[in-house]
């Protein structure tokens, strides 16, 4: 039988769509990405790159895609990923506080219990927002302890210097049932040049902080101002300053993590409980919800859309980690670990045909140097993504070039791409989708592992033109 001419060209047409869909036509990387990548001396076999179309028309590209290479924050995308989907976008935390005694004429008898869900979002202005909850449940005096419930999660041994050997670095510290503000000391230093001195201001209050009043003023360039300092934190609740600061510096500020958690809670509250006009002279102490204790107050967090997008547009690492171990406490039912949050994460991407067996997760953060994924199977993720009815809110999660969070300073591809970055000492990564000027939508990703990737941004900058331009 005579097919149609029509027909069967239709039918031919269609035929190579899908082939295309199935097998887009490979494409060579530009000249200039090989060239910066020599510039900035970075053998060929330390990067790697997969660019992946999300439209028939597209092209493709690969480049030892299959190697598992350390993603450094890139790997953010892994774990916020698989919490959109087993969690789902309106998932919330919630931190509760009962009392577990009795209560007359404002006073309790008895301790005033706090259970943590691993809330990442609990900043200081929701928690003075929950002191005011509870004052005005009446208790004005807590003649008992602060009980702090942490059994959500399993006990976490985390030593903020094992990383990088600089345990102050807020993105350094772990997590907790009850993280509190990122468990992060803000200290500014004023300028007061009436008083020949930078005048220290504190925040959040934390009861028992001790500060000297301020710095001598010193001349010459701001440069190193930190070390201009000569900082003495060998008590946490005192630290010295036995430097100057530099007058030319202007207000600058300095983002501490200084205490351990129990201690930053303890203090936090009882400022804000002070503040409110409450006492308190009781301890702190760690325990089970007592049974028969009465919830007064609670803090529901906002949904898990809005806080991957604090995850993925300013990498947050201890954000990360508290989303890995809430994932492993949300599938097993039992106190969430970093074993079982990484099981939950396998065991989703196997069922959505995502397999990644090369992938090693130690907190879900990228800021490791263990954690592995073959930017192939990231690449296949981020297609899967794109393809879900979750698309608009991982999406929305990413940086956009030259616009927000890490990448507001990289013009390129500015305003086309939504890109997560990744940068360790030798880790330089990018991933994420672009859109080219064509009108076509690419996925990337693109990891160097080598000693000089500190020097690899530009590769990925020429890279990402390219496909806006080119794609």
């Amino acid at each position: 039988m005579r097919i149609p001419c029509s027909l069967a060209l239709f039918t031919l047409l269609c035929l190579a769509e899908a082939n295309a869909a199935v097998s887009p036509p490979p494409q060579e990387l530009p000249p200039a990405y090989a060239a910066a990548l020599r510039a900035a001396g970075i053998p060929a076999a330390s990067a790697s790159v997969v660019i992946r179309p999300l439209d028939a028309e597209g092209f493709s590209a690969a480049e030892h895609a299959t190697l598992a290479r350390s993603p450094a924050s890139t790997m953010k995308l892994v774990t916020t990923w698989s919490a959109l989907n087993l969690l789902g976008p309106a998932y919330t935390w919630r931190t509760e506080v009962a009392t577990a005694g009795s209560l007359d004429a404002g006073i309790l008898q008895g301790d005033l219990v706090f259970r943590g869900s691993g809330d990442p979002t609990l900043v200081i202005e929701s928690f003075w927002l929950l002191v005011q909850r509870i004052r005005a449940t009446g208790i004005r005096e807590i003649r008992g302890d602060l009980l702090l419930d942490k059994a959500v999660f399993v006990p976490q041994v985390h030593d903020p210097g094992a990383f990088d050997g600089d345990a102050l670095r807020p993105y350094n510290a772990g997590p907790d049932a009850l993280l509190l503000n990122f468990k992060t000391l803000s200290l500014d230093f004023v300028p007061d040049a009436a008083a020949g001195m930078a005048r220290i201001v504190a925040t959040p209050r934390l009861a028992g902080l001790r500060l000297q009043a301020g710095v001598p003023l010193g001349d010459g360039a701001c440069g190193n101002w930190l070390g201009a300092l000569r900082p003495d934190v060998a008590d946490p609740l005192a630290p010295v300053f036995l430097g100057t600061y530099p007058r030319s510096c202007g207000t600058r500020n300095w983002s501490l993590n200084l205490l351990d958690h129990t201690t930053y809670f303890a203090a936090a509250f009882r400022a804000l409980w002070e503040d409110a006009g409450g006492t308190w002279t009781g301890r702190v102490l760690g325990g089970e919800w007592p049974e028969g204790a009465r919830l007064v107050a609670a803090h529901e967090s906002a949904p898990l859309s809005a806080a991957i997008r604090d995850i993925n547009k300013y990498s947050n690492n201890v954000m990360t980690r508290q989303l890995l171990l809430t994932l492993g406490a949300q599938q097993t039912g039992q106190a969430g670990s970093t074993a079982s949050g990484a099981a939950a994460v396998h065991s989703l991407l196997q069922a959505r045909g995502t397999p990644m067996p090369e992938l090693v997760l130690e907190n879900g953060s990228g800021l490791s140097r263990i954690e592995r994924i073959a930017p192939a199977n990231l690449a296949a993720m981020l297609v899967d993504a794109f393809r879900s009815p979750l698309m608009p809110e991982f999406m929305a999660s990413l940086p956009i070039m030259g616009v927000d969070g890490t990448t507001r300073k990289r013009p390129a591809a500015s305003g086309a791409a939504h890109i997560k970055t990744g940068q360790l000492v030798d880790v330089c990564a990018i991933a994420g989708y672009v859109h080219a000027d064509s009108g076509r939508r690419y996925v990337i990703v693109a990891i160097v592992n080598h000693a000089n990737a500190g020097s690899g941004q530009r590769a990925h900058d020429v890279l990402l033109e390219w496909l806006r331009r080119e794609g």
